[in-house]
């Protein structure tokens, strides 16, 4: 089933927050059955973007059965591409009636050929398209024109959503040979952050648990696997009008809503690792710096475990006075220095700050400006390689005695000072 959505760039509504009140990117109604709205922004992407529709095409259920294709619709918009990536969405579209699939094709003004603006536009309209349903847990469903997503991405991606959780990130894996064609040194930095942030991730697990985001977890919320139930996008304001990192901006504002967020391992794709990206501040512009460095013999740095370790620390214990607060009990000076001091901040202005949020993902974003500068003189970064050392210190003997509810107090200052012969193998990384 094809929609094809063609009009001239002028009758393009301004950027808002939703532009339901305006004029819709696909004039054809959506199914009843529809559940889940997928959008797929595209910009010159012709050698890629069959493959990515075809993946959408041949979707299955968490028990290897097809997906009736009425359950979801795909609305891709091709903006300001100079090669046949519309023709070939036309194309594909019309080679397969079954799948439930909007192209829009649009040349826009410089000051909106953004991917933010670009994603923009498509969750609005998917919101909007879910409200004609009334489906206020429909799901907005973001992936990229460069990325495959696996054959159950949707069924996990409603088996979450079914399980409580109001968005999910799902593991972004790059292609093996995209990687294969990088520099050793940009393929080892990119091997090296992705074995960090699952370190880091599990141990935010038992330091700083959060009951919809429990182990196993992964740590990306990012644009090629991203989605969100109507009313939660809603709720956060929609995707912020931002030029780049828009995907990481939306997470952002659903933690200020205290969104139920699951960083699923259930729900994959697979994305390009090219060094001429589309977007900037994107994974392909983080590679070609990478590539950079090692030409000129630069070191990765990254955050030192510690650090990550008494930071994680204190956002448990803030939650916990947090909690306390709400429930009417006065805060305890003692236990607000200590917070305050291993979070970084003021004491003052950490109980200043307490009573004015409106929310607990307010306080902890207000919390993340106001110690940056302090932060980093207080921990300076590290090699990557040291850090991953240091976190699995870390984490041995928390794994070991993970079922003991207070490792998660009494152990912290001995596990800061964890000795290197506590440190098993580091694990071969071999995708990510």
């Amino acid at each position: 089933m094809i929609s094809d959505c063609s009009r001239a760039a002028d009758d393009l509504p301004a950027p808002s927050l939703h532009t339901h009140s305006t004029q819709p990117l696909v004039h054809t109604p959506p199914l009843p059955q529809c559940e889940v709205c997928v959008i797929v922004p595209v910009r010159n992407e012709a050698d890629m973007v069959e493959s990515t529709l075809t993946a959408l095409t041949h979707q299955i259920d968490l028990e290897g059965r097809p997906l009736h294709p009425a359950r979801y619709e795909v609305i891709v918009l091709a903006n300001n591409c100079s090669d046949d990536s519309a023709a070939i969405a036309r194309r594909f579209a019309l080679q397969h009636p079954n799948l439930v699939l909007h192209v829009v094709e649009r040349t826009l003004p410089d000051s909106n050929a953004y991917i933010g603006w670009v994603r923009k536009q498509l969750m609005d309209e998917a919101y909007r398209r879910l409200m004609l349903l009334g489906h206020q847990r429909g799901v907005i469903a973001s992936t990229d024109g460069d990325t495959r997503v696996a054959s159950n991405w949707i069924a996990a991606t409603l088996h979450e959503i079914d399980g409580g959780a109001d968005a999910v990130g799902g593991r972004i894996i790059t292609d093996r040979r995209d990687r294969a064609a990088l520099t050793p040194y940009a393929r080892a930095c990119h091997l090296r952050e992705v074995g960090y942030r699952f370190l880091v991730a599990e141990l935010e697990a038992y330091l700083d648990p959060d009951p919809f985001d429990s182990l196993p977890r992964h740590f990306q919320h990012y644009g090629a696997s991203l989605a969100v139930t109507a009313e939660m996008y809603q709720q956060a304001g929609g995707l912020p009008p931002v030029k780049t990192s828009e995907d990481v901006a939306l997470y952002q504002a659903l933690v200020r809503v205290n969104a139920r967020f699951r960083h699923s391992l259930l729900v994959r794709v697979t994305t390009s690792a090219r060094q001429t990206g589309r977007a900037h501040g994107g994974l392909a512009n983080q590679l070609d710096t990478w590539t950079t460095m090692g030409q000129q013999q630069q070191p990765f740095l990254v955050e030192p475990a510690a650090a990550i370790a008494v930071r994680l620390y204190a956002h448990h214990e803030l939650k916990r006075l947090w909690q306390r607060s709400l429930n009417g009990y006065p805060l305890n000076s003692k236990d607000m220095g200590l917070t305050a001091h291993g979070l970084g901040v003021d004491r003052n202005w950490l109980i200043r700050a307490m009573s004015q949020s409106a929310s607990l993902g307010v306080l902890f974003e207000q919390i993340e400006q106001q110690r940056e500068e302090v932060w980093q003189q207080r921990w300076p970064f590290v090699r990557v390689e040291q850090a991953i050392h240091d976190l699995r210190c870390l984490l041995e003997p928390l794994r070991l005695q993970s079922d003991n509810a207070s490792i998660r107090t009494k152990a912290l200052p001995r596990l800061a000072i964890a000795s290197p012969e506590m440190t098993p193998p580091l694990p071969s990384l071999k995708s990510a």
